[in-house]
């Protein structure tokens, strides 16, 4: 149930057209449900704002497709990430509507909201980090935000990147995707005023580390207002990036007009009201 359900059932209740145990009955609806291999936490939306989101890795197909049964059928939107090649063919066969995005490793099942929020515009150095972008853009539209990439802009080529400054204070928030040195955050960090994600690959030689010496040199930038997450962590990008676009509003999901409304930005123009005053 997410809390914009829960606003509605409680208004039926108190409108009359709702008896309060039947209400209780539906909030207090199987919160967890059991399953041999796992427990569904259906409640995840009504406190995160998005359903439980399924990580694919080590789940057999079989698992995986009883799992997305289950969350589509109570939450009708299902995020799957990491999913392997056997799990995913077993989801399309079983679900023919799902979107599967082979590159990112991700299955969507059901449709995200019509009308996508803000803007997350998300950056990768090179075309070897398309998969953990596209993961990062995946999340972000299944969660309800408008997200663009920019693919192959990484240092060796500046020109690259400042082809699209307009492009970046156009954005909400950014998210920014680099293997190898992992140079590319602190650069854009330097352009912009706009909050900024970065996420090591791990896409390099030996000294690289499998990703731990982006995952320092990001954690270490001399870039003001530069957050980083985890290697590869394109899914957890995408997440903190959507609640930064929306604001409070992730949590409401919709519950009031204002909900999905992102912060005025700074260089946006004062209301009407504001200059009367």
């Amino acid at each position: 149930m997410r809390r914009a359900e829960l606003d509605s059932l409680l208004r039926a209740v108190k409108g009359g057209k709702v008896t309060p145990g039947s209400a209780a009955k539906r909030i207090a609806e199987a919160p967890l449900e059991r399953l041999e291999f796992a427990a569904l936490d259906h409640q995840r939306a009504l406190r995160n704002g998005f359903p439980e989101v399924v990580f694919g890795l080590g789940k057999s197909p079989a698992q995986m497709v009883a799992i997305v049964r289950r969350l589509h059928a109570r939450h009708g939107l299902v995020l799957a990430t990491r999913v392997e090649p056997a799990a995913r063919a077993a989801l399309i066969a079983a679900f023919p509507a799902a979107q599967s995005h082979e590159r990112a490793r991700c299955v969507v099942l059901g449709k995200p909201p019509a009308r996508p929020r803000g803007h997350v515009l998300v950056l990768c150095a090179g075309t070897a980090d398309l998969p953990v972008a596209e993961e990062c853009v995946v999340t972000a539209r299944a969660m309800g935000s408008r997200a663009e990439l920019i693919a192959d802009v990484g240092v060796a080529g500046l020109h690259r990147l400042l082809a699209h400054r307009t492009r970046l204070r156009d954005a909400r928030v950014l998210v920014v995707v680099a293997g190898l040195e992992g140079a590319l955050p602190s650069v854009v960090g330097g352009l912009t005023d706009r909050p900024l994600i970065a996420v090591p690959t791990s896409i390099g030689y030996g000294s690289h580390l499998n990703g731990v010496a982006p995952l320092l040199a990001m954690l270490n930038s001399c870039a003001a207002g530069v957050t980083v997450v985890n290697i590869d962590n394109g899914f957890g990008a995408g997440y903190a990036a959507h609640l930064i676009n929306v604001g409070s509003g992730a949590s409401r999901n919709g519950s009031s007009a204002s909900a999905g409304r992102a912060p005025r930005s700074r260089h946006s123009p004062p209301s009407k009201a504001r200059r009367r005053s």
